[in-house]
């Protein structure tokens, strides 16, 4: 298994993962104009996209967007979108899929918010620490 960052020009790979992301989670399938969206957003890099390469399979992705916290003034980061494809569970993939995103992106420190169902796996990732409520503006 190979880690990376994703480009702009494996998109089509990532676009795949994240269909069967949303479906998975019984979620609206995205657009066209999300896809677009999506595009400009990692060629600018207001998003890092990682991936899980079995050869040239995408099989796992995750993604991080920095900011920068007063939690210790350093540059952080919100991981989001992560999906590894069912028969690729439970290998050990996504401890290392995080590990690299999380150190290629170069942040202090990494927050995700998560389902309460999903709380057990995300710790088994290594976010430990909890920081409260997450709350999003309506």
């Amino acid at each position: 298994m190979e880690y990376s960052r994703i480009a702009v020009s494996q998109t089509d790979a990532l676009w795949e993962l994240q269909k069967a992301y949303k479906a998975e989670i019984e979620e609206d399938m995205p657009t066209e104009q999300d896809l677009n969206r999506l595009k400009e957003a990692i060629e600018e890099n207001r998003i890092l996209f990682y991936g899980a390469w079995d050869g040239m399979t995408l099989t796992g992705c995750c993604s991080i967007t920095i900011g920068f916290s007063t939690f210790n003034y350093a540059a952080s980061g919100v991981f989001e979108d992560f999906y590894i494809c069912p028969e690729y569970r439970h290998k050990g993939i996504a401890r290392e899929l995080v590990k690299y995103a999380r150190q290629d992106s170069g942040v202090e420190s990494l927050t995700v918010g998560c389902a309460d169902c999903d709380v057990e796996m995300y710790q088994a990732l290594g976010f430990s620490i909890h920081l409260g409520n997450l709350l999003a503006f309506e």
